[in-house]
């Protein structure tokens, strides 16, 4: 498949909450694993909430071939309440991370959201996996994106529960 041919990878799913308090999930790492449906995030390396494009957020990583390690994503995708994406990047820990470098190099992929409004308080959102510029070799042990499907639909089933769900009222002191 060349470059031409290929598609990402696209899961949507149609959340009954506001874009924008969906968007507000999604730009806060430490909520990251509440929701993430690949079961390899561990915590957030980095609290600060995502703000524009140039941010960097750190995320906690296991998977059995690889153990602990750290990701270095760079927003790269930023427009509030609608798009947000983000690129990895190996960090502490990870096999391939460069020691000593403060910008190793970007693999070719890309996750990405984009919320669209569907009604004053539902919102479609769909989630992008696009590996386009990674090698392809790499696109084809991965199928192109497709082996992360079913985490995709796992994650925005996850992110419908965390963002419909009832809120507690606080009670009076």
């Amino acid at each position: 498949m060349t470059d031409d041919e290929f598609q990402p990878v696209a899961v949507s799913r149609r959340i009954c909450a506001r874009a924008h308090d969906i968007f507000q999930v999604l730009a806060d790492p430490v909520r990251h694993p509440e929701f993430d449906g690949s079961k390899s995030l561990r915590g957030a390396g980095s609290a600060a909430v995502i703000s524009g494009v140039g941010d960097v957020f750190v995320m906690k990583m296991y998977f059995p071939h690889l153990g602990d390690y750290e990701m270095n994503n760079h927003v790269v995708e930023y427009e509030q309440d609608r798009r947000i994406g983000w690129e990895p990047a190996a960090g502490r820990g990870h096999p391939e991370a460069t020691a000593g470098s403060e910008d190793p190099a970007r693999w070719g992929h890309r996750w990405s959201y984009e919320l669209t409004p569907d009604g004053p308080d539902a919102t479609i959102v769909t989630e992008i996996y696009d590996c386009s510029r990674a090698p392809e070799a790499e696109r084809a042990d991965m199928d192109n994106g497709k082996v992360w499907a079913a985490a995709m639909a796992e994650t925005l089933g996850r992110l419908d529960e965390l963002c419909t769900r009832p809120r507690t009222p606080l009670s009076p002191s």
